[in-house]
Formats: C-alpha cells, sequence, structure tokens
C-alpha cells in the first residue's frame, strides 16, 4: 500500500489502566497525531487485547493509522492498520505475506542502513531510525546519526521514521534532515498537556508539507 505516514507518530506508554490509556491516546489524536503504535511491554496478552481492542477503535474514529509493536498475531486478530517490528520480532517477508498488501509494515532499522535495505527489499512500507537523542525508554539503544536520513534517502524510497529521546525542543532537525515522521512517548504522554504537545509536534511538520 501507499504508506501516509507523516507527522507525529505516537507510541504508548506502559499503562495497566486501559481507562487511563485511552484517555491519553484520545488527547494526542487530538492534539494532531496521524499514527499511533500500540506497545505495552508490562502487559500479559489479554490487557493487550483489551487495550488494543479499544485503541483501534479510537484511531479508526480519529482517521488516524493504529499499528501494533512487535506483535504480528495481535495485529491480525485487531485487523489493525499494521505492525512495526523490531530486528528480533520475525521475518519481514514472512509479515508481509500475512499481512497482505492492505496494512502497513514498519522495521526498526537502528543505525544501520544495510537493514533498511533488506527490510525495503522484505517488504517494509516504512523504516525507523535511532535512537537518534538519549533515550529514556532505551537508555542503552544504539545512536542514529542524523545524517543516516539523507544517506537513506537516496537509496530508498520509503518514508522514515526517526525514534529515540525526541523532544519538541530538539525535532526540528530530524524533519530538516529528512524525516518523514517522529516517534514520540514520554514528550507526549508525559506531558501535563498531551493535546498541546501533540500539536506542537504536528505543527513542526506543516512547514515541511508546504514546500
Amino acid at each position: 500500500m501507499t504508506c501516509k505516514l507523516a507527522g507525529l507518530y505516537a507510541i504508548t506508554p506502559d499503562e495497566a489502566r486501559t481507562d487511563i490509556l485511552v484517555r491519553k491516546v484520545g488527547e494526542a489524536l487530538r492534539g494532531g497525531a496521524s499514527a499511533l503504535q500500540y506497545r505495552n511491554k508490562t502487559a500479559g496478552p489479554e490487557l493487550r487485547r483489551a487495550q488494543g481492542r479499544a485503541l483501534a477503535a479510537l484511531c479508526r474514529a480519529a482517521g488516524a493509522i493504529f499499528i501494533v509493536n512487535d506483535d504480528l498475531e495481535l495485529a491480525l486478530e485487531l485487523d489493525a492498520g499494521g505492525v512495526h517490528l523490531g530486528a528480533a520480532d520475525g521475518d519481514l517477508a514472512d509479515a508481509r505475506r500475512r499481512l497482505g498488501q492492505a496494512k502497513l509494515l514498519g522495521a526498526s532499522c537502528y543505525n544501520r542502513i544495510e537493514l533498511a535495505e533488506a527490510a525495503a527489499q522484505a517488504g517494509a512500507d516504512y523504516l525507523a531510525f535511532g535512537s537518534v537523542f538519549d533515550s529514556g525508554t532505551k537508555p542503552g539503544a544504539a545512536r542514529a546519526p542524523l545524517e543516516i536520513f539523507a544517506q537513506a534517502r537516496r537509496s530508498i524510497k520509503l518514508p522514515l521514521v526517526a525514534i529515540g529521546g525526541i523532544t519538541l525542543e530538539n525535532a526540528p532537525p530530524l524533519f530538516a534532515a529528512g524525516a518523514d515522521a517522529i516517534a514520540v512517548i514520554s514528550a507526549v504522554f508525559d506531558a501535563v498537556d498531551i493535546v498541546a504537545s501533540a500539536a506542537g509536534f504536528a505543527r513542526l511538520h506543516q512547514p515541511q508539507r508546504m514546500q
């Protein structure tokens, strides 16, 4: 499918209470998040299903893309808009075959252009690089230089996502470097005003779309 991933790509925090998670995601969507990735590393299977169903419905109502992190089976069960897989989360070509062409397949490429090229060959719809800055979520993650976006742009014609330690203050250079979307957890969902924070990130992408 044609991937329209751009702007703010919000990623959920590890939240055990579904009502709180739904409220926070609703605020992020109102602020302008164009896509949401459901990621909860602390939840069991039943909670993940319940939260996933609630968030899928919320995204459908808002017209946002709903993507499941690291779990192809759950993405298929929920009829999600797509799945995002890391290097150890399964074979991309097999995921592409099982998803069909109507769903998005995202791939983590860390700081390695060869992983991005292989993911593109396997049928990925978008490529994520990071951590671009120091990340509280993944403190030991390899750092991806800004130059990797320009490098990927020269050889790969897919949307590029930046992830890791992104804030309103350090996000602008990422779009300037060639990122199409920025994936954010803490700077959105830990904000005092989630709507305002999401809107701030969404506005950063407006000048890029106007060019």
